[in-house]
Formats: structure tokens, sequence, C-alpha cells
């Protein structure tokens, strides 16, 4: 939403909004704590910018109805993102531009990652709506919704990482 936001009152593509935005929130979660900084945070700040402005280009993404398909679709996709930014922020191999944000400043605080979700994302709402960004009410249901799946679904997956042994197979043992 903030993308759009200065999209749509500076230019630029939403795509290469999102990629600055991506970069401001990396640098602030380099100095609040780097332990969420990998490799996979610089492909998600790109690739998800590139692959906005693809879709757009494209125009593939059908136009919202209002029908109640669109309003179940907008559900499902609010539900599967809370669990799969939950599952690939616990793999460890690093975290979203803001999921690393937020997880920095969960940490920091020792704070509850789903109220802090909440906090940071109803924050960058209010920015978009000072800025005139399109807010409909999905913009606070997702905000709502998918917040504690984030949450459970990262605590839970991220103790099943933290179990495993990820030890190397025995080369001595396996050529036999």
């Amino acid at each position: 939403m903030l993308s759009v936001a200065f999209y749509e009152k500076l230019g630029l593509s939403i795509g290469s909004w999102n990629i600055i935005i991506s970069a401001i929130l990396i640098t602030i979660t380099f100095v609040i704590g780097r332990e969420y900084i990998k490799l996979g945070t610089f492909m998600n700040a790109i690739l998800v910018g590139v692959f906005v402005d693809l879709y757009r280009w494209l125009d593939i993404l059908p136009n919202a109805t209002q029908s109640w398909t669109d309003i179940l679709f907008i559900i499902l996709g609010i539900v599967i993102m809370g669990f799969g930014g939950g599952m690939y922020n616990a793999a460890g191999l690093g975290a979203g531009p803001r999921d690393g944000f937020m997880l920095s400043i969960a940490d920091k605080l020792a704070a509850p990652i789903g109220r802090v979700r909440i906090i940071t994302e109803c924050s960058v709402l209010v920015i978009g709506l000072l800025i005139g960004g399109p807010v409909f009410i999905f913009t606070f249901i997702f905000t709502f919704i998918q917040s504690p799946i984030f949450q459970f679904t990262y605590l839970r997956l991220g103790r099943v990482v933290l179990q495993r042994d990820y030890k190397q197979p025995d080369r001595a043992t396996d050529a036999n």
C-alpha cells in the first residue's frame, strides 16, 4: 500500500518503490541487529519489486469484481501469506526486509512478534493514508489476521528448524 501511495504521488513504478523501501528497511535493520539479514533478504528485496512490475506489465492479474469469490481469495491469500511468511523466516535463510525489520524490533523490545507486526503494519498504514494511498477494508483485515498467523507459524516452525540436525552425511558410509 505504501509503494502504491509513493507511485501515485511521486512516479516511478510500484516495484521500484518496493525495492527502495526494502533498501531503507534493510539499512535500519542492519543498525538495529544484523541477524536477520542474509542472502534471502536481498533476493526478496529485489525479486518482489521486479515481479510486482512484471505482473503489472503483463496485465495478467484479474480486476476485482467485489464478488464473494474475490473476498474468499483475498482471505485465503492473507492466510497463505501468514503461513508462508512464518515458514520462510523460520527456515533461517534471511528474512525479507519488512520481516527482518519487524523481527529485529521484536527482539530489541522483547515483545511478541504478532504485536510488533501489527504495530508496524498500522504505522505503515497511517503513513500511506497521510500520503493519500489506497486503503480498503482488507488492508486492515490483512494486518490483524496475517500477523498472528505469521507469529504462530514462525515460532512453531522455528522450533522444528532449531531441533533438526543438519550434519553432512558421512561420505564413507554413503559409498558402501
